[in-house]
């Protein structure tokens, strides 16, 4: 039943909102050298990769010098792009991900290989349902970036600290899976925004 609505929230999404990605994109493009998405490999659903969509917050290349952002005090951030992270605005076309069935608006976030291969028996778990654009770790870890951004490895942390911590609550939401979950978590992460 949340593939319906994933279907009907995401189609008309990227209808509304069509002309709010037609702005961002060329803000983006008018700041900084090259185009305005950006598409990155994401482990899906039973380990399979997928292109994941974004609007592009980073100078081109960026990604080549390593994967984990530390917001406002990572140069490789755009002034749009900070912007367009502050309010979730560069996950936007992700909506597209979802049109097409390789996300769910409500799921654990699709990580990248590098970090996947690291996961134990229990932590493989999140794979066994379709990753979303939000989810109870997106919410609780909102602040991810600045976390990062205040101790000296940043790597270590999120491998160590941040990443095992955002599985247990993947988990949480894995484990109560269903409608009244699904609604619960885009009210709360709007909620989130919005204070924002």
């Amino acid at each position: 039943m949340t593939r319906f609505f994933d279907i009907v929230f995401s189609f008309f999404g990227i209808l509304f909102l069509s002309p709010i990605f037609i702005i961002i994109y060329f803000l983006i493009v008018f700041e900084s050298k090259g185009g305005g998405f950006y598409m990155q490999n994401r482990v899906g659903k039973q380990g399979k990769d997928f292109n994941l969509y974004k609007f592009r917050s980073m100078s081109i290349g960026s990604d080549k010098t390593g994967l984990i952002t530390i917001g406002g005090n990572d140069s490789r951030i755009t002034k749009t792009g900070l912007f367009i992270r502050k309010y979730k605005i560069d996950e936007l076309p992700q909506l597209f991900n979802v049109l097409n069935g390789d996300m769910s608006l409500v799921g654990p976030r699709p990580e990248v290989r590098k970090y996947v291969d690291l996961y134990n028996a229990e932590q493989l778990e999140v794979l066994r349902v379709r990753p979303g654009i939000t989810d109870y770790a997106s919410i609780e870890y909102a602040n991810e970036n600045e976390i990062l951004g205040s101790v000296l490895n940043p790597e270590k942390v999120y491998i160590e600290e941040i990443m095992p911590a955002k599985i247990q609550f993947n988990m949480k939401y894995i484990k109560n899976k269903g409608l009244g979950e699904y609604f619960k978590i885009i009210i709360l992460t709007l909620g989130k925004i919005i204070k924002k």
